[in-house]
């Protein structure tokens, strides 16, 4: 009896070590592909479904495979659909002897009526898409796959139309070449389907994000850039003027959107996009990705400058302050990151007119009018900062209307007071001419009183 103990142990520490390498190969094919073990069990059974049917199964058979992790076993199940008149098309007499005939010349031998045949399976074809033409499209019956109610009723007499009845088949273990060639391929199929999706749903979810990579290869103007599981792609449009780049740089990139492709993730990445700079923001400061500080708007030319609008949800922290960082570390990083493209920043305000006034930085402001109904506003700048208010080719006032959403016109407040002042000088001397006439007139008058007295 304690022979038969220890022997008995051993084997079923042996079939544990078994199990154990299978479970751990299963697990190291999940942890390299990215993928769940649902998916790796998944592809097994559809593996073994597709062996089993090869050898031991026929062409129109359904036949589901299901696997048990415990003892590496599978059991087959034939499945079957039960059906009536309303979903199949039954086939009629002229048919089911015409089929006999071939089955009895195929068993014979005749290779001669084997000729003549092809043509009524051509006609039976026809008559199939002419029925899914003028009616509607109902599949033709199939004995192998599909079960007539009164059949399913033997089984199981609750059974209704519609529903899918399984019937065990005998288990199998050995499989030909074929077969298992055969399974062979349909798991690397579902394997890798498995993995596409995997990363397809990954790199979906960080669509909107930055992320770092490598540039992978260059092709034309298209630029290639390894993300690590996935390779994305930079198109010309989304690239920056001037900016360079190389094999085996590093960059941070915007994933702009992400689009389901049968060779894998199609991953369209961005580096002109506004958002690449609040995200590089989020990333160097932490009161940004806290909460703290936020970023109202933005408004960006790529390569050349960017406006940021920030403010602060709570009192005391200075969201200007928080974004350059001490000494200019902050902003120096996001500059660096871009290229050296020039950054302001400046403090968002609820008042139109203020935050057109800051939004004009670095030029000083005199006075700001606003006309609300055209979402208009004149601004006047001394003369001196008019040419810094307007910007390069008309640079900064452009970014301050993107980033307030009003038309700005800047005047020069010097000049419009010299305006102001020669008009006032015109009126004087008119003003003058008038009290002239008007003596004169008074005089006349008065003398022709006199004469006529």
């Amino acid at each position: 009896m304690a022979k038969k103990k220890k022997l008995k142990s051993q084997s079923e520490d042996a079939q544990a070590g078994r199990l154990g390498q299978f479970g751990s190969a299963i697990a190291q094919i999940c942890e390299e592909k990215g993928i769940s073990k649902e998916k790796v069990v998944e592809a097994i059974e559809s593996a073994l479904s597709a062996a089993y049917k090869k050898d031991y199964g026929r062409r129109g058979q359904h036949i589901r495979a299901q696997f048990n992790e415990i003892t590496g076993s599978a059991d087959f199940y034939l499945v079957k659909e039960v059906v009536d008149e309303t979903t199949r098309v039954f086939e009629t007499e002229e048919e089911k002897l015409a089929r006999q005939n071939e089955s009895l010349s195929q068993a014979g031998g005749e290779d001669k009526n084997k000729g003549k045949e092809k043509p009524e399976e051509k006609k039976v074809a026809v008559k199939e898409e002419k029925i899914g033409e003028d009616q509607i499209k109902i599949p033709r019956y199939n004995p192998e796959r599909d079960l007539t109610l009164e059949e399913a009723k033997e089984s199981r007499p609750d059974a209704k139309v519609g529903d899918v009845i399984e019937e065990k088949m005998e288990p199998k273990n050995d499989y030909g070449r074929v077969a298992a060639q055969t399974a062979k391929q349909v798991i690397i199929q579902k394997i890798r389907e498995a993995e596409r999706d995997a990363m397809y749903d990954e790199y979906k979810q960080k669509e909107g994000e930055v992320l770092s990579g490598i540039i992978q290869r260059i092709e034309g103007r298209n630029i290639f850039i390894d993300l690590g599981k996935s390779t994305g792609v930079l198109f010309p449009s989304e690239q920056v003027d001037g900016e360079r780049y190389r094999l085996g740089q590093r960059l941070k990139v915007y994933i702009m959107k992400v689009e389901a492709d049968p060779k894998g993730p199609g991953i369209i990445l961005s580096r002109t996009h506004p958002a690449l700079v609040q995200k590089l923001f989020e990333i160097e400061v932490p009161e940004i990705f806290a909460g703290t500080v936020e970023i109202k708007a933005m408004a960006r030319e790529a390569g050349s400058r960017v406006k940021i609008a920030a403010s602060s949800t709570e009192e005391g922290i200075d969201p200007i302050g928080s974004c350059v960082g001490q000494k200019g570390t902050r902003v120096q990083a996001v500059i660096d990151e871009l290229g050296g493209e020039k950054i302001d920043i400046i403090e968002w305000n609820e008042d139109a007119a203020k935050f057109i006034s800051n939004a004009l930085s670095p030029a000083k402001v005199l006075g700001v009018e606003i006309n609300e109904s055209k979402k208009e506003a004149r601004v006047s700048v001394p003369s001196d900062q008019l040419s810094l208010a307007i910007g390069k080719q008309g640079q900064n006032v452009r970014l301050a209307a993107k980033l307030t959403g009003w038309r700005i016109d800047v005047v020069s407040g010097e000049t419009k007071a010299e305006e102001t002042k020669k008009a006032e000088e015109k009126k004087e001397p008119v003003e003058s001419a008038e009290e002239a006439e008007k003596e004169d007139k008074t005089k006349k008058e008065k003398k022709k009183k006199e004469e006529k007295e």
